[in-house]
C-alpha cells in the first residue's frame, strides 16, 4: 500500500480556505482525511468539539508541546493552534491522504519536519475583496478586521515558500485547480511506487 500524501492549505483569514477544504472533502475520490487541529481558543457558536477543533486548555497544550506530540503549533491572535503527530502519521501509514488547514507558521514547521508535504497557499484576488469578505462575515469588529488585514500581509509574504499558490476569485474554479494538483501528486506517487516494485 502506498503511503498517503500530506497536503497543507493556508491563506489569510477570509480567503475561503475553509470552504475550499470542505469542497475537497466532499469528493470521496480524493481519499482525503481532514486532520482536526487542537486549539486553546474558546468554542464559537455552531462549532463542534472534535470536528471544528479539538478544544483544550493552555496547560494541556503546553504539555503536548513538551512531550513532543505536536507536528506543528503556533500562537495566533492570543491562542495556541496545533496538529498532533500521532493521528496524522497513523492515517498516512494507512494510505490516506491527510489535509491540514493551518496558519503559515505551522505550515513551515511541517515543511521542515516533512519535506515531502505538499504546501498550498490560497490568496484573494485583492486586499479590497479580502476586507469585504471579512466584513460580510460579521464576526469581527472593525479593529479586528484591520488586525487580520495586517496579519494577511505577513502571511502572503510567506507564500513563495509554498509549492503552489491559487487565487480564490471563483470558488468552484479554485477548488477544481487545487483538486487537479492533488490528483496529479497522487498519480505521480503511484507511478513511482509501481516503478520501484517492478523487476528488471
Amino acid at each position: 500500500m502506498s503511503r498517503g500524501i500530506l497536503f497543507v492549505i493556508s491563506g489569510p483569514s477570509g480567503t475561503g480556505k475553509g470552504t475550499i477544504c470542505a469542497e475537497l472533502l466532499k469528493n470521496d475520490k480524493n481519499n482525503l482525511y481532514l486532520s482536526v487541529s487542537s486549539t486553546t481558543r474558546e468554542i464559537r457558536s455552531g462549532e463542534v468539539d472534535g470536528e471544528t477543533y479539538n478544544y483544550t486548555t493552555v496547560e494541556n497544550f503546553k504539555q503536548m508541546i513538551e512531550n513532543g506530540e505536536m507536528l506543528e503549533y503556533a500562537m495566533y491572535s492570543g491562542n495556541y493552534y496545533g496538529t498532533p503527530k500521532k493521528t496524522v502519521e497513523a492515517l498516512l501509514q494507512e494510505g490516506r491522504n491527510v489535509l491540514l488547514e493551518i496558519e503559515p507558521q505551522g505550515a513551515l514547521q511541517v515543511k521542515k519536519m516533512s519535506p515531502e508535504a505538499v504546501l498550498i497557499f490560497i490568496v484573494p484576488p485583492s486586499m479590497q475583496v479580502l476586507k469585504q469578505r471579512l466584513e460580510d462575515r460579521g464576526r469581527e469588529t472593525e479593529e479586528q478586521i484591520i488586525e487580520r488585514l495586517e496579519a494577511a500581509k505577513w502571511e502572503m509574504e510567506q507564500s513563495p515558500k509554498y509549492n503552489h499558490i491559487f487565487v480564490n476569485d471563483d470558488l468552484l474554479e479554485c477548488v477544481r485547480e487545487v483538486e487537479e494538483t492533488m490528483r496529479d501528486k497522487v498519480i505521480k506517487r503511484d507511478l513511482v511506487d509501481k516503478l520501484l516494485a517492478e523487476k528488471y
